[in-house]
């Protein structure tokens, strides 16, 4: 059953390189916010939002794990839907908890990154990705 949840669904070459494309651009954006909140955090600002209620370090740490460490695994494509997992979790947290009754201009960054996540969490990583070539070697590309 893990290898099936990592397996890489066989595309046209062209789709997984747009995965590709995608995967690695959303990551690298996402990467900045992950890396300003932990040099905020080494800096010794620990304060930041409690939504789920688990306090504000332990919220900061689990946004710093998601926002960078998870998105460094989705630009090498490795555990890739898992670390989607946690990114679309904080997205949904941005979005439906702190941004809510701000208004979609406020949504809209987190929205900006939840739908390529969700998109990414359905296609998997693509052939350019080390899940493929850890989990899904043997898949022969569709041809179009």
């Amino acid at each position: 059953m893990l290898k099936k949840f990592f397996k890489v669904t066989a595309l046209p070459p062209y789709v997984d390189f747009a995965i590709f494309i995608l995967r690695v651009g959303i990551s690298i954006l996402m990467i900045t916010h992950g890396w300003a909140k932990l040099e905020r955090a080494i800096g010794g600002n620990w304060g930041f939002a409690d939504p789920i209620g688990v306090g504000e370090k332990t919220s900061l740490l689990l946004t710093i794990f998601s926002e960078l460490i998870c998105s460094i695994l989705v630009l090498l494509g490795l555990f890739t839907r898992p670390a989607l997992f946690f990114l679309i979790f904080t997205m949904c947290v941005v979005v439906f908890m702190v941004k809510l009754g701000d208004g979609i201009g406020e949504m809209e960054k987190g929205l900006l990154f939840l739908i390529p996540y969700l998109s990414l969490f359905i296609w998997g990583p693509g052939r350019y990705s080390l899940d493929y070539y850890i989990f899904g070697k043997t898949r022969k590309s569709v041809r179009n």
